[in-house]
């Protein structure tokens, strides 16, 4: 299994010329990497214009978003059905900043749903905004994991990628940074929540779901939370709007070998 590198842009850049300048730059980092893949996921708006540049398989297209309908009365939002016609492979649901505004585990749920109905990647944001010397972190882990996929099949969810993203140490507000050890152990904890949600029997097929790294991760702290953190990937926001500084995160990713 590659490691999974996903850009996420989020209101970034400013136009069309730029965000086709940065994906070209990413892209041509990309068709060196053997073990590793590449998600860009711009605004909504630059879609179009990217999957047209789109030259090689290891650098994918995602949307930041999507909506759980194909179609109707829901101003503003963006459906499953017209990011199939730009080229998604791969849809980003429940990142902190959407939580913040009111997203709920919920409708969460209902779009993880939708796009494992379809041929889309849900990659799947999870992390708690503070962590207390109790644990008490670990039940809030586990009350949105169970929320956010009930009701959907073992089946389904081998399709499905998990981002964590530990609120508490991402942004200028940042209280102090995550460490490799403690995502490896938080991990683990969110495999051992699958199985309870799961069952023992789907133990193998857990192991294989892919738990990305994603907070403020940079060039400096990349190589630690793949290697010493053992992340299947990463999850990374700033660093990705700098071609030359993504580069050198997609580079470190490669020579990183993938642990069984």
């Amino acid at each position: 299994m590659r490691k999974l590198i996903v850009a996420n842009w989020k209101m970034n850049p400013v136009s069309v010329a730029e965000a086709t300048k940065l994906f070209l730059g990413i892209q041509k980092t990309t068709k060196a990497l053997r073990r590793t893949q590449t998600v860009v996921c711009p605004p909504f708006l630059f879609l179009e214009a990217l999957s047209k540049r789109r030259k090689t398989v290891q650098c994918a297209l995602g949307a930041q978003d999507s909506f759980w309908k194909d179609e109707g009365g829901y101003t503003g939002e963006i459906s499953l059905q017209q990011l199939e016609r730009v080229d998604v492979e791969y849809v980003i649901v429940g990142h902190s900043e959407r939580r913040a505004l009111g997203e709920t585990d919920a409708v969460v749920n209902k779009k993880v749903k939708a796009c494992l109905a379809r041929s889309f990647v849900p990659v799947l944001c999870i992390g708690e905004s503070e962590r207390d010397a109790d644990g008490a972190y670990l039940s809030f882990i586990k009350e949105e994991m169970e929320k956010s996929i009930a009701g959907i099949s073992a089946e389904k969810l081998s399709r499905i990628v998990i981002a964590y993203e530990p609120i508490w140490a991402v942004g200028a507000s940042a209280k102090r940074p995550d460490t490799p050890n403690e995502f490896f152990e938080m991990a683990v904890f969110i495999r051992k929540t699958l199985v309870g949600i799961l069952g023992r029997k789907h133990r193998n097929m857990i192991m294989g779901i892919p738990i990305l790294y994603g907070g403020s991760v940079n060039e400096d702290n990349a190589e630690g939370f793949l290697k010493d953190g053992n992340a299947a990937g990463l999850l990374v926001g700033r660093a990705s709007l700098d071609a030359k500084r993504f580069s050198v995160i997609l580079r470190v990713s490669d020579k990183v070998k993938v642990n069984k």
